[in-house]
């Protein structure tokens, strides 16, 4: 009987290939900072502590306002009953308001969005005559600040006679030059081409291509510039300023602080509490519409951000 062995294996000379094995470092884990960890939980902290004393104080009667610490509840929870005195104070003109507002985020911010969508998507997949100078316009308007242009707009608004007027501003909310870009360069990259070249040889013509083949693509865009535009308009403040002097046509930034500005004066200060409940019945909208598209949100700001 006979055993054979296996013969030893050659060494690998200099020009030899080597195989490698794939090591496990410790970087194919999920990596832990303690002090990234720390640092979120201070950010965390530090955003969500005005939102829990806005949220305790509302809840507290008005002579438990200045009687009690303001990160700690009261004896009494008067949160509903705050609530019911916010909606019914005045003739119920915090309704008015509430209703003012969804008037210029409907109109204003889905107006906007709208707008920003057809031009994007036409900047974005078509090429004609002057487009870098509209890229070099919408640059350039995206870089100037809202304020800087409250005051001509103004004037232009008052020689129209405008002013005073829901228009004063819905019309000036329905541009948004952060939106356009924002539309152009995500509709770039979220469209293929000949997905639509495609479509058209399928004897669809533009309105159809765009309606059935291009909008389903654009909906995390579409989400995002709609956010960011009801959130410009809902916490506008500046613009219905200078605009508006009836009370029946304000906002509700507007109308609490002419709440606030009453409460601060010496026989004002009963509608203290009304104030603190009516931002906080502000604020819920607009943290219930994040919590419901925030999935579209972050999808649509990660689109175009990484390339195959």
């Amino acid at each position: 009987m006979t055993t054979t062995t296996a013969p030893a294996p050659a060494r690998a000379g200099r020009g030899a290939p080597r195989l490698r094995t794939r090591k496990k470092y410790s970087s194919d884990k999920p990596r832990r900072s303690a002090l990234l960890t720390v640092v979120t939980a201070v950010v965390g902290l530090y955003s969500l502590i005005p939102l829990a004393w806005l949220f305790i104080n509302a809840t507290k009667t008005q002579s438990d306002l200045f009687d009690s610490f303001g990160l700690w509840f009261s004896g009494d929870f008067a949160l509903f009953t705050n609530i019911a005195d916010t909606l019914t104070y005045d003739d119920g003109i915090f309704v008015r308001w509430l209703g003012n507002t969804l008037l210029y985020v409907v109109v204003g911010a889905g107006g906007a969005t709208l707008l920003a969508v057809l031009g994007g998507y036409g900047l974005a997949k078509f090429s004609f005559p002057g487009k870098k100078a509209i890229f070099a316009i919408v640059i350039g308007a995206v870089a100037v600040p809202g304020t800087a242009l409250a005051v001509p707009t103004f004037l232009m608004f008052s020689q129209m006679g405008l002013t005073n007027t829901p228009w004063a501003v819905i019309i000036p909310s329905l541009i948004s030059p952060f939106g356009l870009y924002l539309m152009w360069t995500f509709a770039a990259d979220a469209i293929p081409t000949e997905l639509m070249e495609a479509a058209r040889m399928d004897g669809a013509n533009e309105a159809r291509t765009f309606a059935q083949i291009c909008l389903p693509l654009l909906a995390p865009g579409i989400v995002t510039v709609l956010l960011f535009t009801m959130v410009a308009t809902w916490n506008n403040y500046f613009l219905p300023l200078i605009m508006l002097k009836n009370p029946d046509w304000y906002p509700l930034t507007l109308g609490l602080n002419a709440w606030n500005a009453q409460a601060a004066t010496a026989g004002g200060q009963a509608i203290f509490n009304l104030v603190l409940t009516g931002a906080l019945l502000t604020i819920i909208p607009l943290i219930i519409a994040f919590l419901l598209l925030q999935r579209y949100w972050q999808s649509g700001l990660a689109a175009g951000s990484v390339k195959e």
